[in-house]
C-alpha cells in the first residue's frame, strides 16, 4: 500500500517512515501546504494545518492513505507552549488526529512569537543551526536532546496509525 506524507521536513517523513517501518507500505513524500499561519498560534489552527496537508497530498497521488503533521504553538494561562498534531486521512473520507507533547517555551521566545517571529527561526538563531527545524527542533533543543522532533511526531504517528487499525472514527472533517 501507498502512504503519502504531506511534506519535505526530513524529521517528519522519517518519523513516518521509521514508525511504520515493519507495515508493508511504499512512502512518499509531498510538498502539502496547511492552509494556515506559517506560524500556527493554537491547538486548533495546528490541528487544521496537519489535515489540510494530509488532504492535500491524497488529493495529488494515488496513495491509499495520507499523513499530515503540523507544529505550533498554543497559548495557555502560563504562557506559550509548544503543541504537535497529526492527521491521517484516506480515500473514504475518514480523518483520525492525534496531538503530542507540550512544553512551556523560554519567555525569551514567547516575546518573539509574540512580535511575528517563527519558532524554527527563533530556534535555528539561538542555536545557530538554521536547519534546526529539520533535525532535532526546538523540543529537541528545549529537551536536551531527550526528545527529538522525529520522536516526537512517531509517537502522533503511532496514535494515528492506531485508530486507523482499530477502525476508530470519532468525526469526519
Amino acid at each position: 500500500m501507498k502512504v503519502v506524507i504531506g511534506t519535505k521536513n526530513r524529521a517528519k517523513i522519517h518519523a513516518v517512515m521509521e514508525t511504520l517501518v515493519r507495515e508493508p507500505f511504499e512512502f512518499i513524500s509531498v510538498e502539502a501546504p496547511s492552509g494556515v499561519s506559517a506560524q500556527p498560534f493554537s491547538d486548533e489552527e495546528t490541528m487544521k494545518g496537519a489535515i489540510n496537508r494530509a488532504k492535500y497530498a491524497l488529493t495529488i497521488t494515488d496513495a491509499k492513505l495520507a499523513i499530515g503533521l503540523e507544529g505550533g504553538v498554543s497559548d495557555t494561562s502560563t504562557g506559550l507552549m509548544l503543541c504537535n498534531w497529526g492527521a491521517m486521512t484516506c480515500h473514504s473520507g475518514q480523518v483520525w488526529v492525534a496531538s503530542g507533547a507540550k512544553i512551556p517555551l523560554p519567555l525569551e521566545v514567547q516575546t518573539k512569537l509574540r512580535d511575528g517571529q517563527e519558532l524554527g527561526t527563533i530556534m535555528g538563531e539561538m542555536m545557530d543551526d538554521h536547519r534546526i527545524r529539520h533535525k532535532e527542533g526546538a523540543i529537541g533543543v528545549l529537551t536536551s536532546g531527550r526528545i527529538t522532533r522525529k520522536s516526537m511526531f512517531s509517537h502522533i504517528v503511532q496514535m494515528l496509525y492506531g485508530q486507523y487499525e482499530y477502525n476508530y472514527q470519532p468525526f469526519n472533517h
